[in-house]
């Protein structure tokens, strides 16, 4: 029970000022190697409860999956942002991620009077509060860490369908030892974020070796 009265804190304090439209925002996707950061701008009816929601890091795929379609039934407004991977490795993932914010609010079919973001500030007309681990303390919030997390996640399986061979399906992008390996293989993909470390890597390893061999053919 006081979960549930936690979730709605800050939502609750801004209903006391007759602040009702409420957009929570939030982003995934900073770590993978590939594909876009993608963030979800959500506004809940007033006093909204969903037992068990909260940070979707916390959650199961299948009770994501869950709360995704009945928050996608429920919500007043659901706005979804993404930035390519090649226009992260142009401005970083930090200023990436502050975009797919952005764009995510501006997708919202009805305009919220206060923002509540997980972590980093942005620079909005509306008044809006920066609340640190705000996925598992805002229900709008955790809220849009479902969005986004399942959204990302479907393109992550799409990708899997078109290219089986990198198993996509299981890591979504993210640097585990099997990601590695396949990208060790099979190389990288132009979705790929060629600033990471890893990706960026193997591409100066392949281009030594490159240089190596020509090296060799000129000797020999």
């Amino acid at each position: 029970m006081t979960e549930r009265v936690d979730l709605l804190k800050y939502e609750t304090e801004l209903y006391k000022k007759n602040i009702t439209r409420i957009a929570g925002v939030d982003e995934v996707g900073r770590g993978p190697l590939v594909g876009p950061v993608v963030a979800a701008a959500v506004i809940l009816p007033q006093n909204y409860r969903l037992e068990g929601l909260t940070d979707s890091k916390k959650l199961s795929e299948k009770k994501r999956n869950q709360f995704f379609e009945i928050l996608k039934r429920d919500a007043i407004a659901i706005g979804i942002g993404e930035i390519s991977a090649k226009k992260i490795d142009e401005v970083n993932i930090y200023e990436a991620s502050k975009l797919a914010m952005l764009e995510a609010l501006n997708n919202l079919k009805v305009k919220p009077e206060h923002v509540l973001i997980d972590a980093m500030p942005l620079s909005l007309e509306v008044p809006s509060t920066s609340i640190i681990h705000g996925d598992a303390l805002s229900l709008s919030i955790a809220a849009a860490s479902v969005i986004a997390k399942v959204t990302r996640d479907e393109m992550m399986y799409a990708l899997h369908k078109k290219h089986p061979e990198y198993h996509f399906d299981k890591h979504k992008g993210y640097p585990t030892k099997l990601h590695l390996e396949c990208l060790e293989k099979f190389g990288p993909l132009e979705n790929y974020r060629f600033t990471y470390k890893p990706v960026h890597d193997l591409i100066e390893k392949g281009e030594k070796n490159k240089h190596e061999e020509n090296h060799k053919k000129q000797t020999i």
